[in-house]
This record gives C-alpha cells, structure tokens and sequence, in this order.
C-alpha cells in the first residue's frame, strides 16, 4: 500500500460523512477526511495532514457535481464552526443524520437493528429559542471556528431567532460605547465572556451576559441597550463566572431589569424557564421527539414511570398525562424548581420531583422499593454513568425509552444495557438540529426473557469511572484521539497521561497484577494526543 503525501494530489469518490459532518474518501487504503464535500462525487483532493491510519484533505476539483450539493446561504459557511451541512441539500443532510444513529447503533452497540425513519424539521432555519454567543478577547461576538476557541464576529445567522442576534449586537454596542473589556481566556483578564438569550413562542426574550467578576460598569445602560434593540426583552441578567474553564455559567445572577424568568408552551403544556434550566433548543422539533418517545412507551394510564435527567419536566409532565404515576430527577436545582412549578400550574396533581444526580436518585429509588413500569431517560451528551444503568435495570423496567443527543454513547449505552438482560427492539432519529452535524435518536429497550438472556463483553474501562472520567469514557477519548490524530491509543497510555495530569485514578486501577511486572509507556506523540482528548472534553 503506497503512503500518501503531505501536498499530493489524488482523485477518489466521496462515499459517506464522518461523525462532525467531513466526507470520507478512501485513498489507497488510507481514510481522508475532506471537509464540505459530498457523498458520491468525484473529486481531486490534496492531502494536508497525514496521521497513523487516516489523513486530512481539501476539495481541488469536483469533477461531477453531486445534485445533493447547494450554494451555501450562509456567509459564514466554512469559517464558522456551527453548522457542518450547508452544502448538502436537506434530504441529503438527513441520509447523512440517520446513516450516523445507524452506524452508532450497528458498529458501538453492535446491533442489528434498523433505524426506522429520521423525522425532518418542517422549518430548518430560526429554530434556536436559546443562544450562546462567546465574546472574543478582541470584542467581537459571534460563534467559534471549527475546532478553535478563534470567534468569527456574526450579525445574523440562519439557525438562531433575530430577537438572540439583535441582542448580541446590542450587547456589543453597548461594550464598545464605554469600553467595556472582553475576558480573554489565555490571561483571565477581562469582564464580558458570553451573552445568552432565550426566546420563547410569543417573540418575548430573556438576556443573561455571563462576566468574569460580580459586576460591570454602566449596568444601567446595558439593559437599556438591549431592550432598546429588542423591546419584547422581558428581563436582563446578570452572570458571575470567574472560573476557568469552558463552563458558560457560574452559579450567581443578578437581575438588571425585569425578572430572572421566561413562560413558554410545549406540547400543550406552559413551562416556566430560569436561564440554567434544560430545555430543548428546538421547540417544533421537541414536539415531535417527545411525541415519538410516547409512541415507544406505550403507556395505558395505568404505569409509574421514572424520567431520569427531567430538566424543567418537560417530558415528564408529557408521560404523566398518560401514566398513572411519573416521578422526574434532576441535578440542577433551578429546574427542579421551575419543575415542580410547572406541574401545579398545568394543574398536574400525578407527578413528583427530586433533586440530586441521577445516579444516586436511581439508587434511592430503587433501595426503596420502587418498580416503575417504564424509565425515561434524557442524559447529555457523555450518556449514562454506569452507574445509573445498574440502577435502572435493578429496579427491573418493562421498558426503557432512551432520548439520546449523541449516537455514539447511546451506542455505548445500549450494548451495556444488554449486559444487564434489555435489549434495544426499536430507534428513530429526529433532527433536532438541521444545518449542525448535531442528532436525536429515541431508542426503546424491552427486558428480556431470562432464558433469552445473551451474554455480552463489557470492557471494564466502560463501566469503571471516577468522577473526573465521567466527563468522557475512555472509548470517547479513544475514538477522538483516533478521528484527528489518526492515532490508536491504549486504556492503559490514557491512564498513564491522566495521572500525569492530576486526574486521580481509583487504586489499583491498571497496575500491573505481578509486583515485578513491566509495563510499557505511553509514547510522547501519543501523550501529546490523548492531552488534546482531555482539553476537548473539558477534564484538563
């Protein structure tokens, strides 16, 4: 197999995307991965990066447009890192959305199960009702390059409302009228480092600007800025963060102006939302997975069920108008609030709230006792602590219906729920995101027959976390470190580099089991590697 070269040139076809949305050619048996290219063309590429076992490549020439492909609408295609498939027209966006789940579900979760359908936005721009602008160290508020902390200044952009650009813009008016001064993240220094808005059905706005201290200058005229440019603001707040970090919002607010809240309705149902509580970012579009996540669980008015990471109750309080009893979990206080609120001002008397994280919830619950008929469960994007499936499958679940944001741990998720005797019978995808490489499955789980019950290999390094791995399992970091380095790193180099960084791990774990034993080291270009995972993941 001849090598590829760093500056050649070479002609291949385009046979399917990766995972953030790149073309996947296949160039003398090598991978490369060529960015805003198109399943099925023709192209002459021109390698600019060469890894272990994959490569990196840019477009020279398309020799046979795909009629998949578009002139992108957007100005800030290719600069901003926000949206992967504005040069794919949207039947083509959503082969590439469901092909993803398929893939996740067959290769990670080792299933042979078909996807049965990707449910398509009706309206695949404005969508966003919340924003989160990060503020360069320069001032200029926009949204981050591709696999950068670089911001690219944006005015309007396709996914997000105009009420959330206006008042990005006002925010920054407001910033350079009396030299107000950005956080730059290299040094600390500096005050404003994000502005985020929500914007409910009825148009009205709530603003939070997330700065580096407990208060700014002219904290008057900022909100009169913002509701100059946005009238229908119903409230300006104020957010401390002084931590570093990645982490948008810190744990204090101040209101500027109006009040600290926003109303909204969803499936027929009125939700209040503080500024930290979850909330999908699509409202159509939650519509539709809540709707299908009802279809997967059957319910007949007479089951309890159990909605794991509930946020605001949103689907909780959707389950409890089918069910007879729904119990909701979540770690953010703010949102069990709003929760509990909820459901006395929808005038739901069958649902109840607690606050704590997930895992241990599941635990109590299921030490005392309870045997819910069917468990929701809605985690974020690092999936399920291990943890939390134990308790789930302990508490023995006819079904569980599993809303996933990533395809790859809801892989991960479902391949050791079957260890624990479920099997995953039904999937459906559902774009929650158009434009974005970003999509929602809802993957249902039945209990199987004891007798039926298949043994699977868990590796232990999936199921054993600390606190500080749950950020990302070692399968996330291996597949990282292997999508952009090309490189193929061990669980043992991984520990190895976290222990270097002060990520402590539990005793024992990966010593080797003879006290004369040798183990091998990790390699620096590796280590080098693997530090890159755990920056991306926000655990160094």
């Amino acid at each position: 197999m001849e090598a590829l070269e760093k500056g050649s040139v070479y002609t291949a076809v385009i046979d399917g995307y990766s995972s953030e949305g790149l073309g996947i050619a296949r160039v003398n048996g090598a991978v490369v991965f060529v960015p805003h290219a198109v399943r099925g063309e023709e192209i002459d590429l021109r390698i600019t990066k060469v890894m272990k076992t994959s490569c990196a490549g840019e477009i020279v020439k398309i020799h046979d447009p795909s009629p998949e492909r578009m002139e992108p609408e957007c100005p800030y295609a290719g600069k901003c890192g926000g949206c992967a498939y504005r040069h794919l027209t949207y039947p083509e966006e959503l082969w590439a959305k469901r092909q993803r789940v398929q893939d996740a579900l067959t290769r990670i979760g080792g299933l042979e199960l078909t996807v049965e359908e990707i449910l398509g936005a009706k309206n695949p721009e404005h969508y966003r009702n919340k924003s989160q602008y990060p503020v360069g160290a320069d001032g200029s508020i926009g949204f981050f390059q591709a696999r950068t902390h670089k911001v690219v200044p944006i005015r309007r952009c396709l996914i997000q409302t105009e009420a959330a650009d206006r008042t990005a813009q006002a925010v920054g008016e407001w910033m350079r009228r009396y030299k107000i001064s950005a956080y730059d993240e290299t040094t600390g220094k500096g005050l404003v480092r994000h502005v985020c808005v929500r914007v409910n059905r009825k148009g009205e706005s709530l603003c939070c600007v997330v700065v580096n201290g407990n208060k700014v200058p002219r904290e008057p005229e900022l909100a009169a800025y913002v509701t100059a440019a946005v009238p229908h603001t119903v409230g300006v707040l104020l957010n401390s963060n002084t931590r570093r970090g990645n982490v948008v919002l810190g744990d204090k607010y101040r209101t500027l102006f109006g009040r600290n809240y926003l109303m909204d309705t969803l499936c027929g149902l009125e939700f209040k939302l503080s500024m930290p509580s979850f909330y999908q970012v699509n409202r159509d579009q939650a519509e539709v997975l809540y709707g299908k996540a009802l279809e997967f669980a059957g319910l007949t008015g007479n089951e309890t069920v159990l909605d794991l990471y509930c946020g605001i109750g949103t689907i909780t309080l959707c389950l409890a108008k089918a069910a007879k009893r729904v119990i909701g979990a979540e770690i953010v206080p703010p949102a069990i609030r709003d929760a509990k609120e909820n459901a006395l001002r929808n005038h739901i008397e069958n649902a109840e709230f607690f606050c704590g994280d997930a895992a241990d919830i599941a635990a109590k619950l299921e030490s005392d006792g309870l045997r819910p008929d069917v468990v929701t469960v809605d985690p974020p994007r690092k999936g399920l602590a291990p943890e939390v499936i134990a308790s789930v499958a302990a508490m023995g679940p006819e079904k569980v219906v599993y809303v996933s944001c990533d395809p790859a741990t809801l892989g991960r998720d479902v391949k050791i729920f079957r260890e624990f005797g479920y099997e995953a019978k039904r999937a459906a995808a559902v774009d929650m995101f158009p434009g974005t490489a970003h999509v929602e499955t809802v993957c249902l789980l039945s209990k199987l027959n004891a007798k039926q019950h298949i043994e699977v290999d868990i590796h232990m390094d999936e199921l054993d976390l600390t606190d500080a791995e749950k950020k990302a399992t070692y399968s996330e970091i291996k597949e990282y470190v292997l999508e952009h380095t090309g490189l193929k790193v061990s669980s043992l180099y991984i520990a190895q580099v976290k222990q270097k960084c002060g990520i402590i791990e539990r005793e024992n774990y990966n010593k080797p089991k003879s006290d004369d034993a040798k183990q091998p080291q990790c390699p620096p270009d590796k280590e080098k590697a693997i530090k890159e995972a755990l920056k991306h993941f926000g655990m160094i």
